[in-house]
């Protein structure tokens, strides 16, 4: 199994909306925003901040997005993590965990944050292994409403 993780460009927007929609079905809750994702928000995603896609012998199998927190471009949020279902079992989401935050350290960010919705609590040891703390500190803002404040991660990156 050859696996590959690139960086995306804005041609890729509508790889990634699939992606998304893929790896988010049956998953998460229908409520969740990924399952609405088009071409247009990642298009926005991406000139905000990046994406990686993971390919498995040069299928598209997976993708990660992050942009910089408004209040502070020196740290950024990792966002819709997913990896299709023909895929999944296989670890292989940790090579996108990877990617993004060898980028961070090359970019010279200080901390890298994610959120998980509670129906995702078990993948907190996931990102533990990867150095990310809980940090219930954190306020969560969204436009959406959810019924459970979510998990809040933090990761310190250091160079």
């Amino acid at each position: 199994m050859r696996i590959i993780v690139r960086e995306a460009v804005l041609e890729d927007a509508p790889l990634i909306a699939n992606l998304t929609r893929k790896a988010w079905a049956g998953k998460c809750p229908p409520t969740s925003r990924g399952h609405r994702d088009t071409w247009v928000n990642v298009n926005e995603d991406l000139h905000a901040g990046g994406a990686f896609i993971l390919l498995v012998d040069d299928i598209p199998a997976g993708s990660l997005r992050w942009a910089p927190l408004d209040e502070d471009e020196n740290v950024w949020k990792i966002r819709r993590l997913g990896v299709i279902p023909a895929f999944c079992g296989q670890n292989l989401s940790q090579h996108l965990i990877e990617a993004v935050i060898h980028h961070a350290q090359l970019c010279e960010i200080a901390e890298l944050r994610l959120f998980l919705h509670r129906y995702l609590e078990p993948l907190t040891s996931l990102y533990e292994a990867y150095g990310f703390e809980l940090a219930p500190e954190i306020e969560f803002s969204t436009r959406d409403t959810l019924d459970l404040p979510p998990i809040m991660m933090r990761k310190t990156v250091e160079s």
